[in-house]
């Protein structure tokens, strides 16, 4: 099993990243993967989307015609 090794840490000048941990022996291949925290404008709720984005029909009208339209193909 893969163990992982989880540290936060600061990104310095130039997009450095260094990371310092007694786990790990000097010569030994590692993958590293880097995960951004997400900024608090990307934590909004899904919810807060609905009705931000243009809609699939051009009025309510239009919407409701082809409710109604699906609705009665559902009798048949």
């Amino acid at each position: 099993m893969v163990r992982a090794i989880r540290e936060t840490v600061t990104v310095e000048d130039g997009g450095v990243v260094r990371l310092h941990s007694a786990e790990l022996l000097p010569g030994s291949r590692v993958d590293v993967i880097i995960l951004p925290e997400s900024s608090a404008k990307d934590n909004r709720p899904l919810a807060s989307f609905k009705g931000s984005a243009r809609g699939v029909y051009a009025s309510p009208e239009q919407a409701d015609a082809f409710l109604r339209t699906e609705r009665d193909q559902w009798d048949r």
